[in-house]
């Protein structure tokens, strides 16, 4: 299992910044930790996220998507506002939701937010990361770099294993 720890900044009230690591037994034997790029003031404390598993679908071509399981260890909630891949030159944060008893697939206004001691999870059927006119095939055994904004303007980087799937298949609401 891929796991990938991510520093974020949180809390001030915390005295001490608070560190994480991570490590895994998946079959890449791949573990990484992985610190926001923008930073906070000097005496931020800093909290975790996990970002498990994380992997995107292969494609020749057009549409795909990145999934994976975050959790939150703070005890305040994360807002992630956007992402980023040099796979794609567009990329949006999605959910699939019904509308007339019909499941459409269309932008998470706000964000994902990830609550406080939780977890959300990005799967085919629900919230996931969606790359518009790949720019080139994302084939098996590939790792895509991701680049995520946070509300406080921190980013996050890590890569996903790009994998076969067979689902997946849902329609895309107006503008997609």
């Amino acid at each position: 299992m891929l796991n990938i720890r991510i520093i974020v900044p949180a809390l001030p009230l915390l005295a001490l910044p608070l560190a994480a690591c991570g490590s895994g037994d998946d079959t890449t034997g791949a573990a990484a930790t992985v610190t926001p790029a923008a930073s906070a003031s000097a005496s931020a404390p800093k909290e975790a996220l996990t970002i498990t598993n994380p992997w995107v679908k292969t494609v020749d071509k057009g549409m795909t998507a990145a999934f994976g399981t975050i959790t939150n260890t703070t005890g305040a909630e994360v807002t992630i506002v956007s992402a980023a891949t040099p796979a794609s030159p567009k990329v949006e944060l999605h959910e699939v939701a019904g509308s007339g008893g019909e499941m459409k697939m269309r932008p998470k206004q706000g964000g994902f937010t990830v609550p406080a001691g939780g977890k959300l999870e990005l799967k085919p059927g629900g919230y996931h990361i969606m790359l518009m006119d790949v720019t080139g095939p994302i084939e098996p055994g590939r790792q895509v770099a991701f680049t995520l904004t946070l509300a406080d303007r921190s980013t996050i980087r890590f890569s996903a294993l790009a994998k076969d799937f067979n689902g997946g298949n849902e329609t895309y609401a107006p503008g997609h």
